[in-house]
């Protein structure tokens, strides 16, 4: 028992273990491969629900079956969601019908994988249901608590969606542009149950226990037991395990005096928790969390030299931030230096106000409203601080290589108290400064038509940062409200231009105005500086109008009906014929020439058009065809792709559209050249110097 004691205190021994881990997570999760044990063709299950959430239109459950499904129950009668927030729970057991389908890969490079986020929670499979019937009523005694808390916070008035957060560790409430305010400030840390929160929690516990019993080993024991039940409730978020078991080892460490070092106790967490869940290290919350409390830890005395608590505070806001620093790039593409700031304004009002007024709120449900007062204050105060860009800094996704570089600068930073800690912060800015600009090494012409579904969007980056052009930015109606739908500018094209280091759109080219087409300017004009938008040549729609608007005061420059634009020694041809009377034969078909490369951008233009275009200009053998109007039967015709004889042709269109696009006809007129189709191929990029090319697809 004395060696073992001595052996635990080792920190070489604890380091070791560490890599060891390390090692075994990554061999584990990358070589071994976890394949579905369910019969896909199946559409009859008897499940338990493992977790519920109820929406305006639709129920989600999280089910048990031979592994973990996905489900989603559309409500179709007025009734429905009532009768299924009284009647089903959590352990209930349910006989359902419907149909399986697999996840897909993210078509957009760099933005979210849901099915690698699933696949690391060993989920393969989701299912559209259409019929749920109840077998039986849950009877396990613990789930029966955490149903009773679930229906406690769901009838919440006005702060269910923290009570969730706040109690249960489920963020999944919060409204979409509030998550992202709290990113882009970078303290959405706070919003995850955390060693913050179980810190308050286990005090006041601990202050009760005494109160009644003197006896400190079992009052620590209740707290132990306690926080094992609330990893249960909180569903083993990674966050929730590191602060819980942190504290249960430290307790054992107290009791059984085995003399371990703090810093050696969170790295035997980590080494316990990495054994049971090797996908862990993939999760973002799992590396934050232990990354930054590891260096706290380890500055602890420096920091213990501060008395005054907001000093404290900031200390640990620059430290947190430094430590996060590299996650956050290689996740998010940008660092925002206001979050240092931030992090002293809401971390005191999250864990003094917020949270203890949260967990009184569960008890004492009249305070609902005064609750809601207090959220609604710290979203609006978000949501002003995420429109404040100065401090907002882009930055490409690295690579590997740049992220040990980026920790070890950081390292030597936080551990190195002498003059030389300058010349590291130095370095790191300078570093910081290269990264900033990291297209000035980009020696190719890139184009990528993005994925946008029903839709057309291509981004053109020009080598060594000599200027963007995107064509197009998709959009989406959601046909509730009838209203531009946001999601795709926000999830898919955002994320994939600040993955690249775009902080400007030097040209905005809008084919033409239908929504499709023009949708995700809205929220590209507020994520980005755009230098200036280009319109086709005939009057403005309505959406056109709507887009000027915004355009106007933002003082954003538009023309529109261009012959030609130039872009740094490139140039762009619109070839213009006339003004037609339909919004699709007035679209801007670009002619851009690049070495001896040339590509032919259609947007919706039909055959009429055309026709025109080869009565007055000579176009043949062109490289790269962007196809008119979604591979559509009213374009492409045989006579026109035989005259400009494409090597390669892009179609963006939507999978299993309505529209039955792209149609047989134009495929087989384009049977000569290569196709390829974001249906398909998802995004497809293209990536070409003065003597080659190469291009590379993302599929589903």
């Amino acid at each position: 028992m004395k060696y073992f004691k001595e052996l635990l205190q080792k920190n070489y021994v604890c380091y070791a273990l560490v890599f060891i881990v390390i090692i075994f997570s990554l061999f584990r999760t990358n070589i071994i491969k976890y394949y579905s044990k369910i019969d896909e063709n199946k559409n009859e299950f008897i499940v338990s629900i493992k977790n519920i959430k109820i929406d305006d239109d639709k129920i989600s459950l999280n089910l048990l079956y031979k592994e973990e499904i996905i489900g989603y129950y559309y409500f179709n009668k007025d009734n429905e969601k009532e009768y299924f927030i009284n009647n089903l729970s959590i352990g209930d057991k349910i006989k359902i019908k419907g149909k399986l389908s697999s996840f897909k890969n993210n078509t957009v490079p760099n933005t979210f994988n849901y099915k690698q986020y699933l696949y690391n929670k060993k989920i393969f499979y989701k299912i559209n249901i259409y019929e749920i019937e109840k077998i039986s009523n849950n009877k396990n005694i613990f789930l029966k608590v955490k149903n009773y808390i679930i229906k406690r916070c769901n009838n919440f008035k006005y702060s269910k969606n923290y009570m969730f957060t706040f109690i249960l560790g489920d963020d999944s409430y919060i409204n979409d542009d509030v998550i992202k305010s709290y990113q882009n400030n970078g303290i959405s840390h706070l919003f995850s149950i955390s060693g913050m929160h179980i810190s308050l929690l286990t005090s006041i516990i601990l202050l009760l226990l005494n109160k009644i019993n003197n006896n400190k080993i079992i009052n620590y024991i209740i707290i132990c037991l306690f926080l094992i039940f609330y990893m249960f409730l909180t569903n083993y978020s990674p966050s929730m395990l590191r602060a819980s078991l942190f504290y249960i080892f430290t307790t054992i460490n107290r009791f059984l005096k085995l003399e371990i070092s703090s810093k050696n106790i969170l790295l035997y967490s980590f080494i316990f928790l990495l054994i049971i869940n090797p996908f862990f290290i993939y999760d973002i919350g799992f590396e934050l969390s232990y990354s930054i409390v590891f260096s706290l830890i380890m500055l602890k005395n420096k920091l213990d030299n501060y008395s005054n608590y907001l000093v404290k505070i900031l200390i640990v806001s620059i430290i947190s931030f430094l430590v996060s620093l590299p996650i956050s790039i290689y996740n998010f593409y940008q660092i925002n230096l206001l979050g240092i700031i931030l992090n002293i304004i809401f971390v005191p009002f999250i864990s003094l106000i917020i949270f203890p007024l949260s967990l009184i709120s569960l008890v004492f449900s009249a305070l609902d409203f005064p609750l809601y007062l207090l959220i609604k204050l710290m979203e609006n105060a978000s949501l002003f601080f995420s429109n404040i860009k100065i401090l907002n800094i882009i930055l490409a996704k690295p690579n590997i290589i740049v992220i040990i570089v980026y920790y070890i600068i950081i390292i030597l930073i936080l551990t190195n108290y002498k003059n030389k800690r300058f010349y590291y912060l130095i370095f790191l800015m300078i570093t910081l400064f290269i990264h900033n600009n990291i297209l000035l090494f980009n020696n190719k012409l890139i184009v990528t038509m993005i994925d946008v579904g029903q839709g057309d969007s291509i981004l053109i980056i020009l080598p060594n940062n000599k200027g963007n052009i995107l064509i197009d930015t998709g959009g989406k109606i959601n046909f509730k409200n009838n209203k531009i739908d946001n999601s795709m500018s926000i999830n898919t094209l955002i994320p994939f231009f600040k993955s690249y280091g775009i902080k400007s759109i030097n040209k905005l080219i809008l084919s033409h105005g239908d929504n499709d087409h023009i949708g995700n300017a809205f929220n590209l004009v507020d994520n980005f500086k755009i230098n200036k938008v280009i319109f086709n040549n005939d009057g403005y729609n309505d959406l056109e109008k709507k887009l000027i608007n915004i355009l106007n005061n933002k003082n954003i420059q538009y023309e529109k009906g261009l012959e030609e634009l130039d872009i740094n020694k490139n140039k762009l041809i619109f070839l213009n014929t006339k003004i037609y009377d339909n919004e699709n034969d007035n679209s801007n078909v670009i002619y851009f020439n690049y070495s001896k490369y040339k590509f032919l951008f259609m947007g919706d233009a039909s055959i009429k058009k055309e026709n025109d275009i080869l009565d007055k200009y000579d176009i043949k053998n062109i490289d790269f065809l962007k196809v008119a109007h979604h591979g559509s039967n009213t374009s492409s015709s045989i006579n026109f792709i035989n005259t400009i004889k494409p090597k390669v042709s892009l179609i963006s269109v939507g999978e299993n559209n309505i529209y039955g696009h792209p149609k047989k006809e134009v495929l087989n007129n384009l049977s000569k050249s290569k196709i390829y189709r974001t249906d398909l191929e998802g995004s497809i990029e293209i990536r070409l110097n003065n003597d080659n090319f190469n291009i590379i697809t993302h599929k589903p």
